[in-house]
């Protein structure tokens, strides 16, 4: 079998012979080289052509930033991130997922090496996933409020359910900028850490129509509005019957996942039934594949992302095969079918209440 070669790009030499000795324990992993600063990583890139690179973010001379997006515009190649578990490294981390990179790892701020062993088998499934992932070149991203390219009448019955992991920043911005101002009540369970979600939200609300935030307990869905779900130790689901709300609720990981995209979509299937349109996005794993068949068997509309416009086509295939997943579509048509499917589920309400 063919190893997984990883040049580790830090400007930390502790970081660097970290990361080394914990991917070189995997037996499917190889790490080929070692650069401090992005300059050598660009010629080591060159001489070794390694399948994954991981990145850190700040460094000397060029930040991770920059260098990734010369990565992703002149040579796309899987790029997982090691970022500190800070504010600041939440931002800068969802910027470099949204300008390509396949994954990040958290890199602690207390306890580092500790952390990073015992988190090791976690960042070499990343890595390995990474190799395997669909990189393809990246546009600068925008910094300006996306206009909608589908009008919807509203308001509409249904609520939108949507779950992603791997890809998922870069799947979701692309499909809520297709999103108009007035669009469904829209729940998210993205796989992420706690401090990253807030700033991800934020992201998405500076360049989309509708309103996003975190979710927050009790909180009414609201037309015009996004909520997703917090990182860390709680999961989100929906309550109610006519109204609906958010519940944050602490437990076990579902499907492997806090939050998790099953415990979100069997919320949805119980409380909007047939009024529900549940959509999976790329992402490793099967989270989000039983209850998406939840919502179908319920009634819903049941939507996925196609392979080729997959980062990783894992939990979209995982729902597809269990028969969860109605249609397949590429990622830029997600967006308007979605919003398609709200228009004609708000015509047969309003039709039924005439009659």
């Amino acid at each position: 079998m063919k190893k997984t070669t990883v040049l580790v790009v830090d400007d930390s030499a502790t970081i660097r012979h970290l990361l080394t000795e914990i991917l070189s324990r995997d037996p499917e992993i190889e790490v080929i080289g070692q650069a401090p600063e992005p300059a050598i990583a660009r010629q080591l890139i060159k001489e070794l052509n390694p399948d994954v690179i991981t990145l850190d973010i700040e460094m000397p001379n060029m930040n991770g930033l920059d260098f990734l997006e010369k990565i992703m515009r002149l040579r796309p190649m899987p790029v997982v991130m090691v970022s500190t578990l800070t504010q600041r490294g939440a931002e800068a981390t969802i910027a470099a997922l949204e300008l390509g990179a396949v994954d990040y790892h958290a890199k602690p701020t207390e306890n580092l090496v500790a952390s990073l062993l015992e988190s090791g088998n976690e960042l070499a499934a990343k890595v390995k996933a990474a190799a395997r992932a669909q990189v393809r070149a990246r546009p600068v991203p925008s910094s300006k409020r996306v206009q909608p390219k589908m009008a919807y009448s509203g308001p509409g019955a249904s609520v939108v359910a949507i779950g992603a992991s791997t890809g998922g920043v870069e799947a979701l911005i692309e499909l809520i900028s297709h999103f108009p101002e007035n669009c469904p009540p829209t729940v998210i369970t993205q796989h992420m850490p706690e401090h990253f979600t807030a700033s991800f939200a934020e992201r998405l609300d500076r360049i989309c129509a509708p309103k996003v935030a975190e979710a927050s307990e009790g909180k009414p869905l609201a037309p015009g509005h996004v909520y997703l779900a917090p990182g860390g130790r709680r999961h989100l689901e929906i309550t109610g019957i006519s109204g609906f709300r958010c519940k944050l609720s602490e437990g076990d990981p579902v499907s492997g996942h806090i939050p998790s995209v099953d415990v979100l979509f069997h919320s949805v299937a119980r409380c909007a039934g047939r009024n529900a349109i549940g959509v999976i996005l790329t992402g490793m794993g099967r989270d989000g594949a039983h209850g998406l068949a939840a919502i179908r068997n319920a009634g819903g509309v049941t939507l996925g992302q196609d392979a080729a416009s997959c980062v990783v086509y894992g939990m979209p295939r995982a729902a597809f095969e269990a028969g969860a997943v109605e249609r397949q579509l590429p990622l830029e048509k997600l967006g308007p079918e979605i919003i398609r499917q709200c228009g004609l589920r708000s015509e047969g309400v309003q039709h039924a209440s005439s009659i």
